[in-house]
């Protein structure tokens, strides 16, 4: 057989058997270690020695917000070339040697952040960091992979510009962030990628790729003295602090608006919203209830039964909370029949006023909190979860005792709290929503 497939084979049973391994574990039985390494970089670790696979989730802050001015889409495309070569490996060389070590990195740019995963097993750890290293330190962005991977974007690009949900996006930034960063499409435009140089990248990368701004969570079977050199070797030669542009927070529109952009599909395509809390907002955690209450609890929600069960308007409807570094939002969609779009949105505007005015019973209170409390072990039953999850509540400041705090945090959400939440994110009822298709509905701009 040959070397691929027996290392894809191995990887595979590795990682089978560590998400069978890790279903029995709960929030409250992640052990966290923390530690700074000799280069100063400071990571959070879960030690795991039943298999011998090691996970590592990382990020930058920065993300799409650094791209420069009339160039979004930098981060984005930096993310697809950083295995296309490094080293003295151009592209084809490099990816098979990820193969034959049956390691696995990727890359990806939100809007505030730039993400990595890397998965390898513990027989191939050390040539497989090196080869981490070579990614993040020494890409090559040689020019024949650089056209190759600019004309695979653009041609994504231009493949999307009639997709509903695509012109949806990029209506809701421009109407909801105007010309905020927020409002840039994090992958680009046809226009905008097809500016962009490999200098763009490297200056990128220069700037972002830092010691100060990374943070680091790492599950499987390694422990702190061995992580710490490792860590070091692969983001120890960086800059230690990132030059990060400031970002100001976004001023999001104070009065609600209905806007539409035609295209000619079967289905209209509605999102809608409203201004959020930030993270760190003390009624983060109500509200985070109350959105599970209203849309974001799925066949449970109030949405899900006005919407769908009661009148059959959509397949699903859904609402969730967006906290950003510079705004936060409450955001909601649903896809319908162009003649029932109007219908759709004054039910969901009616609901929202609803919710508003008189709060959740107590009988949804409880219900929200016994599923909340109880789904949460489910973002522990894997590595690449944990790992995730390390990762995430460090962006968020969240503190290294989140895991345990959490479900606390939910149990002592009040029905005055939800009362005092529903008033901060839903108080009016008015809502923001741009409807792409051919909906009959009347707007106002």
């Amino acid at each position: 057989m040959p070397v691929r497939s027996l290392s894809f084979q191995a990887l595979a049973l590795s990682l089978l058997a560590f998400v069978c391994i890790l279903i029995p574990r709960t929030a409250s039985a992640v052990e966290i270690q923390r530690f700074t390494t000799p280069g100063g970089i400071n990571v959070w670790l879960v030690e795991e020695n039943t298999v011998p696979l090691i996970t590592m989730n990382f990020a930058w802050r920065g993300g799409a917000t650094q791209d420069p001015g009339g160039k979004a889409g930098v981060a984005s495309f930096l993310t697809v070339m950083m295995d296309e070569g490094a080293g003295d490996m151009d592209s084809r060389a490099f990816q098979e040697r990820e193969e034959a070590l049956a390691m696995r990195m990727s890359f990806n740019a939100g809007r505030d952040t730039l993400y990595g995963e890397f998965r390898t097993l513990v027989e191939t750890r050390d040539e497989s960091f090196e080869m981490l290293r070579l990614a993040i330190n020494e890409a090559r962005f040689d020019e024949a992979a650089f056209a190759r991977m600019r004309e695979q974007i653009l041609t994504g690009l231009r493949d999307s510009e009639n997709d509903p949900q695509t012109i949806l996006g990029r209506a809701w930034g421009e109407a909801v962030f105007s010309n905020h960063p927020y409002g840039r499409p994090v992958d680009g435009t046809v226009d905008t990628v097809s500016e962009i140089t490999i200098g763009d990248l490297r200056d990128y990368r220069a700037r972002i790729f830092a010691r100060d701004n990374l943070v680091i969570g790492v599950v499987g079977a390694i422990d702190q003295k061995t992580l710490a050199g490792l860590v070091d070797e692969v983001f120890g030669g960086l800059p230690l602090n990132a030059q990060l542009t400031k970002i100001p927070d976004a001023i999001i529109p104070d009065k609600p608006f209905l806007r539409t952009a035609e295209l000619d599909v079967p289905q209209t395509v509605i999102q809608f919203g409203r201004p959020g809390l930030l993270r760190d907002d003390a009624d983060f955690i109500p509200a985070y209830v109350l959105n599970y209450i209203l849309g974001g609890g799925s066949f449970s929600s109030r949405l899900y039964e006005e919407v769908r069960e009661k009148r059959g308007l959509a397949y699903s409807v859904y609402s969730y909370l967006y906290p950003l570094d510079h705004a936060g939002l409450f955001v909601g969609g649903l896809a319908t029949r162009a003649e029932r779009a109007q219908e759709a949105i004054d039910i969901v505007r009616s609901e929202i006023t609803r919710m508003a005015k008189d709060g959740p019973t107590e009988e949804e209170l409880a219900s929200a909190k016994a599923y909340l409390k109880g789904s949460y072990a489910l973002r522990f039953d894997t590595g690449d979860k944990i790992a995730d999850q390390l990762v995430q509540i460090q962006l968020e400041n969240l503190g290294y005792d989140y895991f345990d705090k959490r479900n606390a945090m939910i149990e002592a959400v009040t029905m005055e709290d939800l009362k005092r939440a529903a008033k901060r994110l839903l108080d009016g009822g008015d809502v923001f929503v741009i409807a792409v298709g051919r909906p009959t509905i009347k707007t106002d701009g």
